[in-house]
């Protein structure tokens, strides 16, 4: 079977439709069962600003960027910026009424755009639906496809909408069908696979959200955490689900805790700046017991930073975060599919442990788009550890924050007829009625919150292991790395440079044996989206070890494997 791993990259202005076009190229190759990877690199303009989107197809599973691309639509004159991309085989589509592009690499083609669009009884807006069906077109896809999707689009707008733009992607999809002599691209016209999901991964927390059995979220809207919110706002009567846009995001913290006091399933979203004015609720949720669902969709700082951009900045902060020592857990998932799996664990850990879960995803996985077959909902448990009416009934007093061995105190939900429950942020005896008493009470409360600890961490997945099992090469990562490390693993084995990848999406707390794999290491690289190397400092406090090998980025831009291994290889010199 040939290799199909094809990189298309859609660039020009925001305001240009590229959104436009990569989601329907990412839809048209999952309704053939192809896998996709789709990203986007946005300025933060509503018009203007150079931005692209990049949609990778394969047929095996890929997870990140490709760092070639071979079918390069250019809208912009900054567009050139991508002719270094190019692989030596790619065309590259321009519409010289558009923009000129002078490419130095592979073939350059001319596509009047807009012209067919107007010819075929559409107009400009539609040259984004001739610019699809033109790479269509040159990889000899079924554009019957392309046709669905557009049904599909217009569905809530006129027939002949729909039936314009089908006529008009016809014409686009003529215009480059077979017309390259020796195009050494591989055609895909006999694909027959199973339809598959796309998904994005803001989409994928929401949905982790509602199979968890979330009923409420209060958010304020930040890039780029906003997904969430609107996504499940759309699934508001479907699956009564409350979503409330809050003025801040003090507010939103606050009416969640609210929410999960009287018994719901809550959260919150917010990027680093939001999660900045959360730090108090956090606490509050602390010291109350409170369990809380937190999303921090990270973004470059400090302050705004690049708010449309991605990074891995803010690990050590909401480890660290908060007035007051408490425990909680921080999940860090490392594909939009885990990010589904993992949000259902963060519901199920902040009822046991009645603790705040914060969920660190990024700009990156946020924004992407992904195909999975399905999720395994068998997998998905709805624990909520509450105390009901008839266990009440047979206590003799309840006592909210009762002193146990475990640190966890019987929940029940306020209002019931069968025990007074009180909760308050000032430090409380066991019945949480506030108290003065610092000889025995407040030291005994602070060891049966922290005590929580010593379950909690035993919670903690191990770390994923891929690559040879006798590799003395390691790479490290956690989060969003996960695709481009995985990739560079490959690489490298491939060149007979055995390498083994070690990456953790659940970060904190931090089980010491999740690290046996240092004992037998040679040599171990971290490979983080940060400065300072967060999670480097991470295993160093956990382990004694220090990291001196690291790889960081933090421009703003994800990784992709050839640059980790770039980089590997000089560290190995």
């Amino acid at each position: 079977m040939e290799i199909i791993d094809i990189t298309i990259t859609i660039a020009g202005e925001a305001g240009q439709g590229l959104q436009t076009i990569g989601q329907l190229l990412s839809k048209a190759f999952s309704r053939k069962g192809l896998n996709v990877f789709a990203n986007q690199v946005l300025q933060s303009r509503i018009r203007g600003g150079h931005n692209y989107f990049q949609v990778r197809v394969s047929y095996e599973k890929v997870f990140a960027p490709a760092g070639a691309t071979d079918i390069l639509i250019a809208f912009d004159k900054e567009s050139a910026c991508h002719i270094q991309e190019l692989a030596q085989n790619a065309i590259t589509i321009f519409d010289s009424t558009i923009t000129t592009l002078e490419v130095t690499q592979g073939l350059r083609l001319d596509v009047p755009l807009e012209k067919i669009a107007k010819e075929n009884g559409g107009n400009k807006l539609m040259a984004n639906t001739v610019a699809v069906a033109a790479v269509l077109g040159l990889l000899e896809y079924d554009i019957t496809v392309l046709f669905d999707l557009l049904r599909e689009s217009f569905s809530d707008k006129s027939k002949e909408v729909a039936e314009v733009n089908i006529k008009v992607a016809q014409a686009g999809y003529n215009a480059t069908y077979r017309k390259i002599q020796g195009n050494k691209l591989p055609a895909l016209g006999d694909l027959h696979g199973n339809k598959k999901m796309l998904i994005g991964g803001s989409e994928a927390v929401a949905l982790g959200a509602l199979a968890a059995g979330c009923k409420f979220i209060s958010a304020y809207p930040m890039s780029p955490s906003t997904g969430i919110m609107t996504y499940l706002a759309s699934k508001d009567k479907e699956f009564g689900i409350v979503v409330e846009q809050s003025e801040d995001e003090i507010a939103s913290i606050n009416i969640a805790l609210g929410a999960s006091y009287a018994g719901i399933r809550a959260m919150t979203a917010s990027s680093g700046g939001g999660f900045a004015l959360m730090v108090e609720g956090l606490s509050l949720s602390g010291m109350t017991e409170t369990p809380l669902v937190i999303v921090d969709a990270q973004r470059p700082g400090p302050a705004t930073g690049l708010p449309t951009r991605t990074a891995q900045e803010d690990l050590e902060y909401v480890i660290f975060t908060g007035h007051g020592e408490f425990p909680r857990a921080v999940l860090a998932p490392r594909t939009i599919e885990d990010a589904f799996y993992l949000t259902v664990k963060a519901f199920n850990l902040v009822d046991k442990y009645q603790i705040p879960v914060i969920i660190l995803s990024d700009q990156f996985l946020a924004d992407s788009l992904l195909t999975i077959d399905t999720f395994d909902t068998e997998q998905v448990k709805v624990e909520r550890h509450l105390i009901g009416n008839d266990e009440l009934q047979k206590l003799q007093g309840y006592k909210r924050y009762q002193i146990t061995e475990s640190g966890i105190s019987p929940r029940a939900l306020p209002g019931n007829p069968y025990g007074l429950v009180v909760v308050d942020s000032d430090e409380h005896d066991e019945e949480g009625h506030i108290t003065e008493d610092v000889e025995h009470v407040r030291p005994e409360m602070v060891k049966k919150r922290n005590r929580k600890n010593i379950a909690l961490v035993k919670e903690i997945s191990p770390p994923l292991r891929y690559g040879p099992e006798n590799a003395e090469d390691i790479l490290v990562g956690w989060g969003s790395t996960y695709g481009a490390l995985k990739e560079a693993v490959d690489i490298l084995n491939a060149k007979e440079e055995k390498a083994a990848l070690v990456h953790f999406n659940e970060v904190w707390p931090l089980p010491k044996e999740h690290f046996d794999f240092l004992e037998k290491a040679k040599f171990v690289c971290v490979v983080e989206n940060n400065y300072r190397g967060q999670f480097a400092h991470l295993i160093t406090a956990t382990t004694g070890r220090i990291m001196e090998n690291r790889i960081n980025k933090f421009n703003g831009l994800a990784f992709t494997a050839q640059e980790i291994v770039r980089e590997y290889k000089k560290l190995k010199k």
